[in-house]
């Protein structure tokens, strides 16, 4: 148990972090709105993060949280985006409500028992038996994702 309570202690430190690092990355570019490598721009990745966040795995994380084992819907990123996107919402609006919304997570979680992590959720597509924490890793990894392009895309 111990080595499974120091996991998510890493994980939620790492969420914390990538979170930080990620806002700082977007703000990074000169111009936000300018394509990357002929890609989404700064300001995109910020808008789909923030969204998956709120549409996605923030929201299965806090409704597994306060509900009995709800069930989730699948969700397509790129019709949300096509239907929802707004370039003219500010950069620093976007990053502030993401990173709140992280925190927030951050917080609950670190201050919860451990067995809040293990609570179920099902969906349609990935089945039963889904935890709390594997929407909180999902979170994380789908963060690093995009983490990673725009700091790849800083040091070509």
């Amino acid at each position: 148990m111990k080595e499974l309570i120091e996991y998510r202690e890493k994980l939620l430190a790492r969420l914390h972090e990538a979170t930080s690092e990620f806002c700082e990355a977007c703000k990074s570019y000169a111009d936000p709105l300018a394509s990357i490598n002929g890609g989404w721009s700064a300001h995109q990745f910020a808008f789909h993060v923030r969204g998956i966040d709120h549409e996605v795995y923030g929201m299965r994380i806090r409704r597994t949280l306060n509900e009995d084992e709800p069930e989730f819907l699948n969700f397509d990123p790129e019709v949300w985006m096509a239907e929802h996107y707004d370039p003219r919402e500010p950069l620093d609006m976007i990053l502030s409500e993401f990173s709140a919304s992280i925190h927030e997570i951050h917080d609950v979680l670190k201050n919860a028992s451990q067995s809040v992590w293990s609570r179920l959720s099902s969906h349609e597509a990935l089945g039963k038996e889904l935890t709390l924490q594997l929407w909180a890793e999902r979170g994380l990894a789908h963060l690093e994702e995009h983490l990673k392009l725009l700091k790849s895309a800083q040091n070509l």
